[in-house]
């Protein structure tokens, strides 16, 4: 068997593809790999409490790794300290990493450049796959989620702190993906046939974040420029608690 590791968002997606990895008898994954915002004390993008995050993998019963950064992290900086946690992993004996990536090909071919780098192999179980599919089995296979982050670009604040059902699928607006691949959405995923115990926690506050996009040198872009018109610079969260 292939020792793997497995990089770990919290939501739906790394749930279906640690669920597929688990049946592949080819690969061990016997590590959950995620990155955290030092500032916050959260997870980097779905604004999930670390303790949340901990009480997941410890329902899954796979050890955590914590990769941290602040929360203003340079691009340099950022592949510095990625770079000095891969090679930590392949002094492990690490061969291959796992993604939950569906279609973006330009995150694919940037994953997959850094982790020849270092002489791993990325593993991608749901590439290519419909996303309708995808949730569909999902939610067929009894795995439980909710919202904790939407892109106010696309998505109301009705649409965080939801759970992912039938309803939240038929409530989406046509451009937005269904598993939210192009960050239209995040989830934290509290139950499955992942987990051994589902995870008990509570609603909290609803919060409207903007941000600024800033250049090589710090100083803040113009987003109404076309060059940064592209940019995601506002988003809901759905604060969770543990119980």
């Amino acid at each position: 068997m292939k020792k793997t590791y497995f990089n770990w968002s919290t939501g739906k997606d790394s749930a279906l593809a640690l669920y597929k990895m688990m049946q592949d008898k080819k690969y061990n994954v016997d590590l959950l790999v995620t990155t955290v915002n030092t500032d916050y004390k959260r997870v980097s993008m779905h604004g999930l409490r670390i303790d949340l995050l901990v009480a997941q993998t410890k329902a899954i019963g796979i050890p955590l790794k914590k990769i941290e950064f602040p929360a203003n992290v340079s691009m340099e900086s950022y592949s510095k300290t990625m770079k000095i946690a891969m090679d930590s992993l392949v002094d492990k004996k690490y061969t291959n990493a796992v993604f939950g990536d569906i279609f973006l090909e330009d995150l694919k071919k940037y994953r997959d450049t850094k982790l020849k780098e270092v002489g791993i192999k990325g593993v991608y179980p749901l590439w290519k796959k419909d996303t309708k599919a995808i949730l569909k089995e999902f939610l067929a296979l009894g795995f439980k989620a909710i919202t904790v982050c939407v892109n106010a670009k696309l998505l109301g604040e009705e649409f965080v702190g939801r759970i992912i059902d039938e309803q939240f699928i038929k409530d989406l607006p046509e451009n937005v993906d269904v598993c939210g691949e192009n960050g239209e959405f995040h989830t934290f995923v509290f139950d499955g046939p992942i987990f051994k115990n589902p995870i008990d926690f509570k609603i909290g506050e609803k919060t409207l974040r903007s941000y600024e996009v800033k250049d090589d040198d710090g100083d803040t872009c113009n987003t109404s420029n076309d060059d940064n018109k592209n940019y995601d610079t506002s988003f809901w969260y759905c604060d969770l608690l543990l119980k």
